[in-house]
């Protein structure tokens, strides 16, 4: 794969052209014909969770993976209950961590795109992990900020448990924009002892639940965690970062060029108008 990196001279950002993946499957696929179901090409053998790597990875320089969260072709992240979520989140840990350990490794993100509004182009429930071999611009100047979770988001509030909160953020560019992190400073998933995994698998499970009902329809959205690079130098507190683009039902909020331009957005949703409505749900 040619993985021509590019930087832009006066706003610094970094551009990865992989003209290749042009050429990458994409499918609707069903559980007939899915590469991620049992028998198919990416899972002949029975499995619970599974990680792989990227048979169309966008890195040159760095590790792309998959990870299936489930064998059933029709579950989502809500459907694989506290302890499907729990063996998911292990396997996030064990990557994170072998992963780090590569020498052309710094940072790793483990995130999921859900949904073909979003361009995911296969159904079958499943996420990624892209280990960099540098720290990428947002994360960098989150970590260089001191990020630390709203402990207090007072009618932001989502659901919460003894290990973690789950909030809408104030200043949210999505219309669905929720941050879930840990009561207490820890730098990554594999950090996480037994009982905050547990925790984390439970929060996750509601509130993914929640967003299913918001709208009464799957929802579109991207999710990703924030956490400690694999040479970290300061205090780092993790997060999940989940957003949508829907601002109702199978209606898609988007970005204008204004807002592109100026890096200033207008979000038509009131985070915690959102948050209301995601607490009367269960």
């Amino acid at each position: 794969m040619d993985d021509d990196i590019r930087t832009d001279e006066f706003l610094g950002t970094r551009v990865h052209v992989v003209a290749a993946r042009q050429n990458r499957p994409i499918t609707t696929s069903t559980d007939n014909d899915c590469p991620f179901c049992v028998g198919g090409r990416e899972a002949p053998e029975p499995y619970d969770v599974r990680a792989f790597a990227n048979r169309w990875p966008s890195l040159e320089n760095g590790e792309c993976e998959v990870v299936l969260y489930s064998p059933q072709h029709d579950a989502t992240f809500a459907s694989l209950g506290s302890t499907g979520a729990r063996k998911v989140i292990d396997v996030w840990a064990e990557r994170t961590t072998a992963l780090r350990a590569l020498d052309n490794v710094e940072y790793v993100v483990v995130f999921e795109n859900r949904g073909a509004e979003i361009g995911a182009t296969i159904s079958h429930p499943h996420g990624q992990i892209y280990a960099f071999p540098h720290v990428p611009s947002r994360p960098e100047r989150l970590l260089q900020a001191g990020w630390s979770p709203d402990l207090a988001p007072g009618d932001r509030l989502v659901a919460e448990n003894d290990h973690f909160i789950a909030y809408a953020q104030f200043a949210s560019v999505h219309p669905v924009s929720l941050i879930v992190a840990p009561r207490v400073r820890t730098a990554d998933i594999p950090s996480l002892s037994s009982e905050q995994r547990g925790a984390l698998a439970s929060i996750m499970i509601d509130v993914f639940t929640r967003l299913d009902q918001l709208f009464d329809a799957p929802l579109p959205y991207m999710m990703w965690f924030l956490q400690a690079p694999a040479h970290v130098t300061t205090d780092v507190w993790m997060n999940l970062e989940i957003v949508s683009p829907w601002r109702a039902p199978h209606l898609q909020r988007y970005i204008a060029g204004v807002e592109i331009a100026t890096e200033e957005y207008f979000n038509p949703v009131d985070p915690a108008n959102l948050a209301a409505r995601l607490r009367t749900l269960s």
